[in-house]
């Protein structure tokens, strides 16, 4: 089975919000074992609606439309089910009753206009919304089920709780879970870590994808099985596949960023890091101050130099006047009047040192984060293989 939500409103084309709703759905829809192939927004137009549903009734066996069930002219996807499903709108009694009483109950009388959300296609499951005016529906059809969501989030949450999953798992006997765990990496690029689990994305259960960014790469494993403890097993086992494959590339979990951890292993050392910067801002310093840590900053820059024994001999200088226990030193060196350059990354302790060069400088904000999650990981890394004991340590 296999399913596609259809997120409905021009404001959402336009920019202006941020659409949650489908978000919400389709990690619902993970928890009943229900794939989700395909998701779909559309602005607030009949033809255009009734257009994205026929589709999708073509191409899935549940289609889940959100938004455009208000009171107002623009809301138009009663009118675009009823057209895509070859049926009439046609008043439900019972659901213009339960409009009136949510008005009373809150000492308001209904405008006119609200009228026109108790219309269903004919032949449709109405589902009562006990938390808002506008009730939801569920058309069966020969090609496929359509089931319309309003959009307020808090409404659409509730009916998919209490109506939606109940009856796609009753209707269509699911019986199973999907999920998923992100492994996240730093310090190699996509290419090289398909180069190195390609195989591996080639299975179907669990599957692997990734998800690249400014140097870093999310490594995504999802399974789907009868069981929470069965998925799990599944993508524990092809987690060890993995991480065998990729090693100390793998820096975390989950939501976890490179300066969360690097933070972490620093403070397990007892270490103290010192960042030293030359050039264009990395961003480096805010993002660790934003997870805790207030690095030491030397008053004199490193010097603007592509030597890297320079640049090593400024870090250890900083490491043996006691300033701190890891030297990070970032040069950046714009060329000409574009955008080129280079970036001499070099992290220093008592018992080692590294150094990368990249052949960029951190001109825009792509290649700032890039710098800095390289930075970040020169100093895991170090933390990883020092051998170095926490000064605290007994």
């Amino acid at each position: 089975m296999n399913a596609e939500i259809i997120s409905i409103g021009t404001e959402l084309l336009l920019g202006e919000i941020v659409d949650t709703n489908a978000v919400h759905i389709a990690q619902q829809l993970r928890t009943i074992g229900l794939d989700l192939h395909y998701m779909t927004t559309v602005g607030d137009n009949l033809e255009r609606i009734a257009g994205v549903v026929d589709i999708a009734l073509d191409r899935v066996d549940v289609v889940i439309t959100n938004g455009g069930l208000g009171p107002t002219v623009d809301d138009v996807t009663r009118e675009a089910v009823a057209k895509a499903t070859g049926r009439p709108l046609v008043l439900d009694p019972n659901l213009l009753q339960q409009i009136e009483q949510f008005f009373a109950r809150l000492g308001r009388t209904m405008s006119e206009n609200n009228r026109r959300q108790a219309y269903i296609p004919e032949g449709a499951i109405p589902i009562p919304n006990p938390v808002g005016t506008a009730p939801a529906f569920i058309v069966e059809t020969e090609r496929g089920v359509v089931i319309s969501l309003p959009g307020v989030p808090r409404e659409m949450k509730y009916l998919l709780e209490h109506t939606v999953l109940p009856y796609l798992t009753e209707r269509f006997g699911l019986h199973a879970v999907i999920k998923s765990k992100i492994l996240r990496t730093v310090g190699m690029g996509e290419s090289e870590i398909d180069a190195r689990i390609g195989d591996l994305m080639e299975a179907t259960n669990p599957t692997v994808g990734l998800a690249a960014h400014a140097g870093q790469t999310d490594v995504r494993i999802t399974a789907k099985a009868p069981s929470e403890e069965e998925a799990d097993r599944l993508i524990a086992e092809m987690e060890a596949r993995v991480r065998e494959r990729l090693g100390e590339v793998i820096y975390g979990e989950g939501d976890e960023t490179v300066e969360e951890v690097v933070v972490r292993l620093l403070r397990d050392r007892g270490w103290r890091l010192a960042v030293a910067q030359s050039g264009p801002d990395s961003g480096l310093i805010a993002r660790l101050e934003r997870v805790g840590l207030v690095p030491f900053r030397p008053r004199t820059p490193p010097p603007p130099t592509g030597d890297p024994d320079v640049l090593r001999a400024y870090g250890r200088r900083i490491v043996d006047e006691g300033k701190a226990d890891v030297a990070l030193v970032i040069v950046s060196r714009a060329r000409g009047q574009g955008d080129e350059g280079d970036t001499w990354i070099v992290a220093v302790c008592p018992a080692t040192e590294r150094a990368i060069h990249l052949p960029y400088a951190p001109v825009s904000e792509h290649r700032q984060r890039w710098v800095a999650n390289v930075a970040l990981d020169q100093v895991r890394r170090l933390c990883l293989h020092a051998g170095v004991p926490a000064r605290n340590a007994s």
